[in-house]
């Protein structure tokens, strides 16, 4: 799950990390009333969308030549029309897409006097099983130039969560950042902040990019990403609670709310299997077949007959499927448990794509005498190969 910045911050400071003073706001008017309670006379006005590269983004409805998702504001008018032209509006950026996200939420900070900028990020290297904190001197900058351009200004430190943070650790993230004196120390200080954060709220990823040295010598957290471990909300109400669903797929919340795993991909051939490796091979298999998959949807091993309905309903309800492949391996589940669930979906909705199933495993027999008496013009498959050919062909078909 990820969060706003704002609300990345707020989590941040109860840790006793220093952010800049800020407001968020969903309307003009909060905007407003946020920068009259700055000192000013510099206030920042950011959109608050999950993506990165706000500050370079390009409001659609505002023309090529308008300013950017974060705009630096000299007097409070300059804030209010800085709001008006954000809020409401679609931001894109390189990581939105090309249909961009819509701006519903600002956040209004104190402007800061930057003398020097950083990066720092922490995260789970799978491939150590250990955290990985990721620090470089080119901060305020994308971290994927800096890696392709220059690696040798990026350091990776390791942190063995048997042991924990150590000393070392901070001293190690102090010199990649070629800090000496009082900056140095504010750096091992700030480091072990952050791990403490990031192991405590049970986080994906957590990013300061960038991290400033202020010309009064404070490291300050002027910019943050945060991502957390889904499986692991139920341990963390307050973070769950910040859960922005206009910022998701509306199919990815349904699914979620059916612990079904489904992301929404760009392909026209809708995909329902048990399995992530199996769910990727099907995805895979289509595309060897030269059509794309339109999902990543895994029902898990488990499935009830409401939550394979639920699923297919969720397939669907996309406007891009022109056809549907269901490849089930019945080890846990059961194949008739999953028939079932199909036949209840079809009719339960105007079924009008092709529809090919394969089922292999636990009471394979009894799912496919189901789907064949259900009188719907559903396709059987032998196998993986046959199936992703079969659907591939009744799309085309189709078409």
């Amino acid at each position: 799950m990820n969060i706003h910045e704002y609300q990345a911050k707020e989590l941040l400071a109860k840790f006793g990390i220093g952010i800049p003073t800020g407001y968020a706001a969903m309307s003009v008017e909060e905007a407003v009333a946020g920068a009259n309670k700055l000192p000013g006379p510099l206030y920042v006005v950011k959109s608050q969308i999950h993506a990165g590269g706000r500050g370079k983004g390009k409001f659609v409805e505002l023309g090529p030549d308008a300013k950017g998702g974060v705009r630096l504001a000299k007097s409070i008018a300059d804030v209010e029309a800085d709001a008006k032209d954000m809020l409401g509006n679609t931001l894109v950026t390189i990581q939105t897409g090309a249909a961009g996200k819509q701006v519903n939420r600002l956040y209004v900070t104190d402007g800061v006097d930057i003398a020097k900028e950083f990066y720092l990020s922490m995260l789970v290297d799978r491939a150590s099983s250990k955290i990985a904190m990721i620090v470089s001197t080119e901060g305020g900058m994308d971290i994927e130039t800096v890696a392709h351009d220059t690696p040798e200004l990026i350091t990776t430190i390791t942190i063995d969560p048997a042991t924990g943070f150590m000393p070392h650790h901070g001293r190690a993230v102090a010199f990649a950042l070629k800090l000496s004196g009082d900056l140095a120390k504010q750096a091992q200080k700030l480091s072990s902040q952050l791990y403490t954060a990031f192991t405590t709220l049970d986080c994906d990823m957590l990013e300061i990019n960038p991290l400033v040295e202020t010309k009064d010598g404070n490291l300050l957290v002027l910019d943050t990403k945060m991502s957390f471990d889904s499986n692991a909300l139920y341990r963390h109400p307050d973070v769950e609670a910040m859960r922005d669903e206009t910022e998701e797929d509306p199919m990815e919340v349904e699914a979620s709310k059916y612990d079904l795993a489904y992301i929404k991909l760009d392909g026209d051939i809708g995909c329902m299997v048990n399995g992530a490796g199996l769910a990727m091979a099907t995805m895979d298999i289509i595309k060897l077949n030269g059509s794309f998959p339109a999902n990543f949807l895994d029902v898990g091993g488990g499935a009830t007959k409401e939550k394979v309905t639920a699923a297919f309903k969720i397939i669907l309800s996309d406007p891009a499927v022109k056809g549907i492949l269901v490849n089930i391996f019945g080890g846990i589940m059961r194949c008739d448990t999953i028939a079932e669930g199909i036949v209840a979906a079809a009719r339960e909705v105007d079924l009008d794509v092709p529809l090919v199933v394969r089922l292999e495993g636990t009471n394979v027999q009894k799912g496919k005498d189901i789907l064949a008496n259900s009188g719907l013009p559903i396709v059987s498959a032998n196998d993986l190969g046959d199936a992703a050919r079969k659907i591939v062909a009744e799309v085309k078909q189709a078409a």
